[in-house]
């Protein structure tokens, strides 16, 4: 490995050390990340504080709008670099923790793509983040099989999905990794671990390290992506270009700078998604200390909603004007095997979602499990007969920054209330746990729904006003939900069960949420602290 670094900082591992911990944590690698985080970390803390700052402007009155000194990167001609091969055609992306049974099922699953994810549908404790590194080693090198508890054995089919890895974003640190005494970037660590050990095989067998970038709030911050880029690939001497990633356009003002994002990352970019839930989440929060701007029930956002569509619209129209991939949003149902007619809903509902997705223009969509990707894959199919719809363009679209700040008008009712705290706290419970993806209510869910759920809940104590049974909305009747709803999972769970679970401790860090004066940034930072 070539250093840039004139020293070698030093690394600590306070985790625990196993065989998976001295096959990933090398010598080489533990330099590799070292390098990676004297070179980067004073970078990711400027642009940390940069959103401190931007946060404060807004409370003054400076609301989002596209950037002026940006203006001629929106309206030159450029595009980004040619698309791979193995990149054309993304028309079904199926997405999931990194455990050992997913990753061989959801490459198997039929879809074009499995984003392998540290991030939302990973809890990441020391285990899970060193046995995913394990896995996605593995599977590169199609060495990675399965043996159930019940004797069923896993294998990679001959035909498999291209893999892509998410990373942490830039907002979180992995704890057990020490570089000069201080946690490491959770996005250094993961990505770092995945290209060392993974981008040469990659390159040999035909493909490349494949990434989708999560959380960016800033074009700033996806240009310290590409410096990270090219100084992997120069330090492990890989071809500049190799990597690619995919930008998930997930927080509110990295909606306003979508052209700026995939100029920085040109010579990298694999496009941008709609990360459609975080970015619900992200406007809620953006906008929380302001009663005029809260938004109703989570049922009622759909993507129908002007602020929503206007989001989707821009993403597309740019995506396309740059020459790269636009890609949809997530299904989260699952099939419900004990319902027939409830499982026929919740597929119309998965062929409605895509179709309007394809026809808007995407070039493909996302599942969350392996029975979505026939259903996802035939809307495709039929509408999007080409790899992708890459040329199909709407010149004329102009979004205004009113268009993407329209508040949707909707009611905030007392079973949407409750639902908020049930969900939040089986998804949080389930995370403390260590499980990062969750079946709850027939939908797979992630941090994002744990994130909107309490985001809202904070919003709504603080500003909401009155419920349509014509209850006033404050901290204290919050407060005083939270345990009833908490009862009714322990009488549905069984006292057992319950008091095994963490269920109290995810109703104790929502209490502590809801009556915080200032809205916490994120709850993954905060209940990261009660893992291991």
């Amino acid at each position: 490995m070539t250093n840039p670094t004139a020293t070698v900082p030093t690394v600590a591992i306070t985790g625990s050390r196993g065989a998976a911990e001295a096959e990933i944590l090398t010598p080489q690698a533990l330099e590799f990340l070292g390098a990676l985080s004297a070179n980067f970390e004073a970078e990711r803390q400027r642009l940390l504080a940069a959103r401190v700052t931007r946060g404060e402007a807004l409370r003054k009155g400076q609301l989002y709008d596209f950037l002026p000194e940006t203006a001629s990167v929106r309206q030159s001609e450029w595009r980004v670099a040619p698309i791979p091969a193995d990149l054309q055609d993304r028309r079904v992306e199926i997405t999931g923790p990194v455990d050992r049974k997913m990753v061989i099922n959801a490459l198997n699953s039929g879809a074009n793509v499995f984003m392998s994810d540290f991030e939302d549908s990973t809890a990441p404790t020391w285990r899970n983040v060193i046995d995913g590194q394990v896995n996605l080693r593995d599977a590169v090198r199609r060495e990675i099989s399965f043996l159930s508890p019940e004797g069923k054995q896993y294998r990679l089919n001959d035909k498999t999905a291209t893999l892509f890895v998410r990373p942490r974003g830039w907002h979180l640190v992995e704890k057990h990794l020490l570089v000069q005494d201080q946690p490491i970037s959770g996005s250094l660590f993961d990505f770092g671990l995945y290209f060392f050990h993974n981008a040469a095989e990659l390159k040999r067998r035909g493909s490349g390290p494949y990434f989708y970038l999560p959380k960016m709030e800033s074009h700033r911050e996806a240009r310290l992506w590409n410096s990270v880029f090219n100084f992997a690939q120069d330090a492990l001497g890989i071809p500049r270009g190799t990597i690619r990633a995919t930008v998930l356009i997930e927080t509110l003002p990295a909606a306003f700078e979508m052209d700026e994002i995939l100029f920085e990352l040109k010579d990298h970019s694999a496009g941008l998604n709609c990360g459609r839930w975080d970015y619900i989440f992200s406007f809620i929060k953006k906008f929380s200390y302001r009663d005029d701007l809260a938004l109703p029930d989570r049922s009622t956002i759909t993507m129908d909603r002007h602020f929503l569509r206007s989001y989707v619209e821009l993403l597309i129209e740019t995506c396309h004007r740059r020459g790269i991939h636009a890609m949809g949003g997530m299904a989260a149902q699952i099939p419900i095997k004990r319902d027939a007619a409830a499982n026929d809903a919740a597929m119309e509902r998965v062929r409605q979602d895509k179709l309007r997705e394809v026809k808007a223009g995407h070039d493909g969509t996302w599942v969350a499990h392996p029975g979505l990707v026939p259903v996802a894959k035939a809307i495709f199919d039929e509408h999007m007969p080409g790899e992708n719809q890459i040329a199909r363009r709407n010149p004329d679209l102009h979004i205004q920054g009113s268009d993407l700040l329209a508040v949707p008008e909707g009611e905030i009712t007392r079973k949407g209330l409750e639902m908020n705290i049930d969900i939040g706290l089986r998804y949080l419970a389930a995370w403390l746990d260590g499980l990062g993806c969750v079946p709850i209510y027939d939908l797979m869910e992630d941090a994002a729904t744990a994130e909107i759920s309490r985001a809202q809940l904070w919003q709504w104590a603080h500003h909401a006003g009155r419920m349509t049974d014509g209850v006033t909305l404050d901290v204290p009747v919050v407060l005083a939900t939270i345990p009833v709803v908490l009862k009714r999972i322990e009488q549905e769970l069984g006292a057992e069960r319950f008091a095994a679970s963490k269920f109290t401790a995810a109703g104790e860090l929502f209490e502590e949420m809801t009556a915080a004066k200032e809205l916490p940034e994120f709850l993954t930072s905060i209940a990261y602290a009660s893992i291991d």
